[in-house]
């Protein structure tokens, strides 16, 4: 962990730059030295049906989740959360400014007991 997921409506799939968007937080995460640089993943998932506020207009939505494992302290959740959205709000804000766009973001930290993974990119990191 952290897993970036950003849930995207298909009508700025061509102007939201997600793959430079997670560049950016990939970078972000790994240089906070909180979380470990091979769990951190990012994603896209765009959405074809969707409706937003009245209909009426060509509005447009990204709304992101970042998954992280328990353990850390409000403290630190906080400041990441503060760190990205401010990195975020920077990324989407000529987006913002072109067309209705709302952003929304969420950190959640998964079960401690109920929460599953195998990797072994990890040990490619830990050699370093």
């Amino acid at each position: 962990m952290p897993h970036f997921y950003a849930e995207c409506t298909e009508n700025i799939r061509a102007e939201a730059d997600l793959p430079g968007l997670f560049a950016k937080v990939n970078e972000t995460l790994a240089g906070t030295g909180i979380f470990p640089i091979g769990g951190i993943r990012s994603r896209a998932i765009w959405l074809d049906t969707w409706q937003m506020a009245d209909g009426k207009n060509d509005y447009a939505f990204v709304h992101m989740t970042l998954k992280i494992g328990t353990g850390r302290s409000l403290e630190s959740r906080q400041q990441v959360g503060e760190l990205l959205f401010g990195l975020i709000k920077q990324h989407f804000a000529g987006l913002m400014a072109q067309r209705y766009l709302a952003l929304s973001f969420e950190i959640e930290e998964l079960h401690p007991v109920l929460n599953y993974k195998q990797n072994n990119v990890h040990a490619l990191f830990s050699k370093e």
